[in-house]
This record gives C-alpha cells, sequence and structure tokens, in this order.
C-alpha cells in the first residue's frame, strides 16, 4: 500500500479482539473509563485526549477524539485552544530540556541529569539568544491565558501533555500552576489518566498499520 495512513484502515482494530482478546478486552475498558465522566467532564477529558493527540501525532486518534469532542459540545474555539496548549507544551519541552545542554556544554560533572535547581538557567536563553526566547515566552504564556478554555482547564491540558512529552520540569511547572488555579489532586489524576490512555491509545491505533504490512509480506 502507498497509503500508510487512511481513515477505512482504522476500521481494523476490532481484528485485535480476535488475536489477542484479554489485552484487548481490558484495555478498551480502561480506556472508556479514562474518559467517562469523573472529577472532570467528559467534554473537558476529550478537550485533554485531542491536545494529547496532537503531541503523539496519531492520526487515527485526531479524528476519533475530535469527532467525540464536538459530539460532547466543544467548540472550534476550545479545540483550538487545546491544541496551542499542547504546541507550547511540546516546544517547552524542548526548551526545558535546553538547561541540561547548558550544562553539558559547561561541563558539568553532576552526575544527576535532572534537578528542579537546573531549571533556573533556562533564563540564561535570555542573554544567548534573546529574540527567540522572548518570542517563546510569550507565545506560551499567550497559550496559557483564560479564554474559550479557563486557564484552570488549560493547566490541566499542559499536565496532560508534559506526562506524554516526559519532561520533568514541565510537569513540576504546571502541576504547580495548575494547584495554584484550583485544580484537586483527584482532577490531576484523572488529566494523566486520559494521557495514559491516550500515549497507549496511540500504540494500539497503529497496529491497524501492522496488520496491513503483515499481509502483505
Amino acid at each position: 500500500m502507498s497509503s500508510l495512513y487512511q481513515k477505512s484502515y482504522f476500521s481494523r482494530l476490532p481484528e485485535l479482539s480476535d488475536l489477542a482478546p484479554e489485552q484487548f478486552k481490558t484495555f478498551m475498558a480502561f480506556n472508556d473509563s479514562a474518559v467517562a465522566d469523573g472529577k472532570l467532564s467528559h467534554a473537558l477529558k476529550e478537550t485533554i485526549a485531542v491536545a494529547v493527540a496532537h503531541t503523539t501525532g496519531c492520526p487515527y486518534c485526531i479524528d476519533l477524539h475530535v469527532g467525540n469532542a464536538k459530539k460532547a459540545g466543544v467548540s472550534k474555539e476550545q479545540l483550538s485552544e487545546s491544541i496551542f496548549v499542547a504546541t507550547a507544551l511540546k516546544a517547552g519541552s524542548a526548551i526545558a530540556h535546553g538547561v541540561n545542554a547548558l550544562n553539558t556544554y559547561d561541563e558539568n560533572q553532576d552526575e544527576e541529569l535532572y534537578k528542579a535547581e537546573y531549571f533556573n538557567r533556562i533564563k540564561e536563553f535570555a542573554d544567548i539568544s534573546g529574540e527567540n526566547f522572548k518570542a517563546f515566552i510569550d507565545f506560551d504564556q499567550q497559550s496559557m491565558k483564560d479564554g474559550a478554555l479557563t486557564a484552570k482547564e488549560k493547566e490541566l491540558v499542559a499536565i496532560a501533555v508534559a506526562h506524554t512529552t516526559g519532561c520533568p520540569y514541565c510537569i513540576d511547572v504546571h502541576t504547580k500552576g495548575a494547584k495554584k488555579q484550583g485544580v484537586t489532586k483527584e482532577e490531576l489524576a484523572e488529566s494523566i489518566f486520559v494521557a495514559t490512555a491516550l500515549k497507549a491509545g496511540s500504540a494500539i491505533a497503529h497496529s491497524v498499520n501492522a496488520l496491513n504490512s503483515y499481509d502483505e509480506a
């Protein structure tokens, strides 16, 4: 097949229920639970799912969860804002790890690669690459402001995306930011489970490509 992604390929997903029935059944039950109404609404969870799907870059997940979000009443404006939070966080993960690059360049001999205080070095980029740093900070701050989504909702999106990128600095910053916005530990946990389901879901969704490739080999 010359086309590796088509909507119709996703229809092969149920084949896994025959090939690995217990694993498929338990994953689907977890996935459904992760996006169900709880401390966070189903609509907000689908909004979070859309952001995470853009972070994993899974086209099947984007298609599925945008459709689910629209059915749940999420507006195009809310959807767009969640995508910009994902964009800021994915970019933020890169610039946050820049402090590790500074440590290595300066021949920091510390065996510990991640310390909370390393993140303080990010300010050095204002002197090293001022215009780029300012442009990023302006975008990052704008993406997190109240809009079609509240600042609290955006922090929940940010936490999920930070767990998807695996950036410890971002997790620390946005968990603290979420707490300041009134996010409870239960709401925090639910956003993380949406991220977990979507990151795993990206893997299982791509299994339809594996099925296609196996059948062609």
